[in-house]
């Protein structure tokens, strides 16, 4: 799975630490997220989402 969450963070000026904190994970789940190496719940997704102010679609790519 692709993932444009790097993209999406670094238009706020997002570290992967402040992002984890928001959605409520640790850093390493928002790295695994960017590498495409973690298949994130639909709860996340909605969280991610949510911090950017954007569709889950328009951030995970299946």
């Amino acid at each position: 799975m692709k993932t444009r969450i790097k993209e999406f963070r670094a238009r706020l000026g997002l570290t992967q630490e402040e992002l984890a904190k928001k959605v409520g994970v640790r850093r390493e789940t928002i790295v695994f997220l960017e590498q495409g190496k973690y298949n994130p719940s639909l709860e996340l997704a909605h969280n991610v989402a949510k911090v950017f102010k954007v569709k889950i679609e328009d951030i995970f790519i299946f």
